[in-house]
């Protein structure tokens, strides 16, 4: 009998711990949440736009025009694209006819003769438009006379861009490290002194030759709008109390404060005076040591729901705009902040602090009516990353609606991502655009992060008209565009390019005038606009033209099939309340993963394609070596400077090393995962032909690679550290299933020993084991 109730106890104890561990896997996995469901992935069809001759422009004998800034600046431009045409062909003249309009009205008349043309326009900035234009059409290689009789309509009025790599020194040693993950772009550290006089004079004088030449670049694309970085570098908050009570009498902050306004407001009122539109971008909450005590003392913290708290900044908008009147207006973001987005040593930084729909409809209602009384405009970000109970407005209808619905300010513009997400392939275009009583922009990236930092070619044309197109017709309040043209992750962990001064960033410009050259005409062809670029930067001769198309329409297959995993990307994944993104296996921005619990995430929801989620690592393959096939059979002679050429070629081989390396790397955990998973032979003697191409591919991709600031070798510690745990795989599987044999084996001596009632060394032992085991 005694026995018979030690044995019910001994299998109650079993049942009671396989019931709990089951239930505790229940509830763990309940809490991860671990699902998907298929996603709504725009299709894109890329292809090379026809074989057309480049025609050389007329050299221009006279040109006519009011006398101005900004149309002066414009017929420059006009003046040296003709310069710099290979050839003119002919003569003719140009007058500029302006009316009395606002600069809101663009719209300008191409009329006359192609050697008499004339440009009527209501107003200047139709004019300048205009002119830029017959200047674009030039360096394009495309007729100046090609809308001859036609009125030119931008259908998107507002067009903005960051502010490209000004002021960012292209030092190489800060590139070849490859650990620095900060977002701070250190724009203008060598202009800004720690002391008084806060500004080295001759720094200065260096950003404003590039600021000055970044701008008429933006312009002569069509560009009208730029979004700056600072707000609170800028404000004394004289407007609050007496003055002086948030920085004291003395206080350096308000110093640096009047010598930031006399050092850069020049540069910014030289941009607003030739056409764009100024605003400053910030974070919100941003803060100074001296300000952040002044709010605590005040209100008792960062007390961001609280109406009165918000009186306090647009106290400092008001100081801001009467002393820079010629900034337009502020961009806010309130989704990411902290010290990876400041400046080390710096005392302006920014805190996660409007988190709440209270404290974000607070901000919001103060901001705005600051904006109506003094004419101005704010931009608020949507973009919200999971943070706080405003973190999914970014992308959930109804988490937008109960933020913004009844702040409906014509003062107020709201700026979201073209993608469900961030600015990744293989995502939903954000139906969040198509909601909503705001005005609304559309936020796009020129060089990808996510993508290698534009160093891959990238042609994101096709996309770009397709998610314009979509939102133009769910949305009427659908008015711009802000294009990010070089901004966007970490600066200096990924390959050195520098918009218009470092690295090959031609490559990622072609994005930057798809952007605004499809938010004029969301209908025009994106190929067309593709040989456009390719006859700007790189040569007049049709067939280089046309091979450059060609490879730039392999370049979306290459960067979506050799960057992602389709079965697994083209899903909505979800875990613990988020949504990761559709890469994972290279986390961002350049680090392969060894994580195998985000590896087999992915393995599981791409197990029924596997060889399909292999095979696209090899199309990826494919497609480069279609693109440098291309290129490498153009003439040099036809290059406009064969260095881009040689440019163009090491760009393919980097990626196709890199390619190789992700392509042994992706079958590898893959197969991984399903020798666990399975325990098949095939599949382990799979995992480990990968295993050894990886480490033969990825040798060769380092010695090739490595310490290269133009073209970095990607981070692979994490990865090999989890080839390393899974060469010890099988012998730790057998070294558990000895052990276990053992332990039973020891079980049962103890057992056997309790049974016969025996003396047996070391029995007593066991039998403790075994009864601490079962019955604890």
């Amino acid at each position: 009998m005694k026995r018979t109730r030690r044995a019910v106890l001994v299998g109650v104890a079993l049942a009671a711990l396989l019931g709990l561990g089951a239930g505790l896997a229940v509830v763990v996995g309940d809490e991860l949440g671990i699902r998907s469901e298929p996603a709504d992935i725009p299709t894109e069809l890329l292809s090379a736009a026809p074989v057309v001759a480049t025609v050389s422009p007329p050299a221009f004998s006279r040109v006519t025009a009011p006398t101005s800034d900004r149309l002066d600046l414009a017929v420059a431009e006009l003046a040296d694209a003709v310069d710099d045409a290979p050839a003119t062909d002919g003569t003719a003249t140009l007058d500029v006819v302006v009316g009395e309009g606002g600069d809101d009205d663009e719209t300008y008349r191409l009329e006359g003769t192609p050697d008499a043309l004339r440009i009527v326009a209501a107003s200047q900035a139709g004019a300048a438009l205009g002119v830029y234009d017959l200047a674009a059409a030039v360096r394009d290689g495309r007729s100046v006379d090609e809308r001859l009789g036609e009125t030119v309509e931008s259908r998107l009025g507002l067009r903005m861009v960051d502010l490209g790599a000004v002021g960012v020194a292209a030092d190489e040693a800060a590139w070849v490290a490859g650990d620095d993950y900060s977002h701070n772009s250190k724009a203008f550290a060598d202009v800004i002194l720690a002391e008084a006089p806060y500004v080295d004079e001759a720094a200065l004088e260096v950003a404003r030759t590039e600021f000055e030449a970044y701008v008429q670049h933006a312009l002569a694309e069509g560009y009208n709008a730029i979004a700056i970085p600072g707000f609170v570098e800028y404000l004394t908050f004289s407007e609050v109390g007496d003055g002086h009570d948030v920085y004291a009498t003395g206080d350096p902050h308000a110093a640096r404060a009047l010598a930031m306004r006399e050092a850069f407001g020049p540069m910014w009122a030289y941009a607003h005076d030739l056409g764009l539109d100024v605003y400053l971008r910030t974070d919100m909450l941003t803060l100074t040591t001296p300000l952040e005590e002044y709010l605590t003392a005040r209100f008792g913290g960062l007390a961001t729901d609280d109406p009165e708290f918000w009186d306090v900044f647009a106290a400092g908008l008001d100081e801001l705009y009467a002393a820079m009147p010629y900034v337009d207006g502020v961009l806010i973001r309130i989704g990411e902040a902290g010290r990876v987005y400041d400046l080390p040593g710096w005392d302006y930084y920014s805190e996660l602090a409007v988190t709440t729909v209270e404290s974000v409809r607070a901000m919001l209602t103060a901001l705005t009516g600051q904006a109506e009384r003094v004419d101005r405009q704010l931009i608020f970000r949507s973009w919200s990353v999971g943070i706080g109970a405003v973190g999914d407005m970014h992308t959930d209808d109804d988490s937008y609606r109960a933020v913004l619905d009844g702040i409906d300010s014509d003062h107020l513009v709201v700026s979201t991502k073209y993608t469900l997400g961030d600015f990744y392939s293989h995502l939903p275009l954000n139906h969040t655009l198509e909601i909503g009583d705001q005005r609304r922009i559309v936020e796009f990236q020129s060089r990808r992060e996510f993508e290698n930092f534009g160093a891959f070619p990238n042609d994101l044309g096709v996309l770009t008209q397709k998610a314009l197109q979509t939102f133009l017709e769910a949305n009427p309040n659908v008015e711009g565009i802000w294009t990010w043209t070089q901004d966007g992750g970490p600066w200096r962990a990924g390959p050195l390019s520098l918009e218009l001064k470092a690295g090959f960033w031609q490559l990622y410009e072609l994005n930057t005038e798809l952007a605004v050259r499809l938010a004029r005409d969301p209908a025009a062809d994106p190929a067309a606009i593709t040989a456009d670029w390719a006859r700007r930067w790189f040569s007049d001769d049709p067939a280089t033209v046309r091979a450059i198309g060609e490879a730039m329409g392999d370049s979306r297959e290459a960067i979506t099939e050799g960057l992602y995993i389709g079965p697994y990307a083209d899903r909505r994944v979800f875990a613990i309340g988020l949504e990761p993104p559709p890469m994972m296996w290279i986390f961002e921005w350049d680090i392969v993963t060894g994580d195998s619990a985000v590896l087999d995430v992915i393995y599981e929801v791409s197990r029924n394609e596997l060889d399909e989620a292999i095979a696209g690592g090899e199309r990826a393959i494919a497609a480069v070596e279609r693109m440098r096939a291309a290129i490498e059979a153009t003439d040099a002679a036809t290059w406009r400077d064969p260095a881009l050429r040689v440019a163009f070629l090491d760009t393919l081989d980097y990626q196709a090393s890199t390619y190789a390396m992700l392509g042994d790397y992706r079958e590898m955990f893959l197969r991984q995962a399903q020798w666990h998973d399975t325990g098949s032979d095939a599949a382990y003697e799979q995992w480990d032909a990968a295993r050894r191409a990886f480490e033969a591919s990825a040798a060769s991709h380092a010695a090739q690679y490595a310490g290269d600031p133009y073209f970095p070798a990607y981070n692979l510690t994490a990865a090999q550290l989890g080839v390393d745990r899974a060469v010890r795989d099988a012998p730790m599987a057998w070294m558990a299933r000895i052990v276990l044999v053992l332990l039973a084996a020891w079980f049962g001596y103890g057992i056997a020993a309790g049974a016969a009632r025996a003396r047996w060394p070391g029995a007593r032992a066991a039998r403790a084991l075994w009864v601490a085991g079962t019955r604890p």
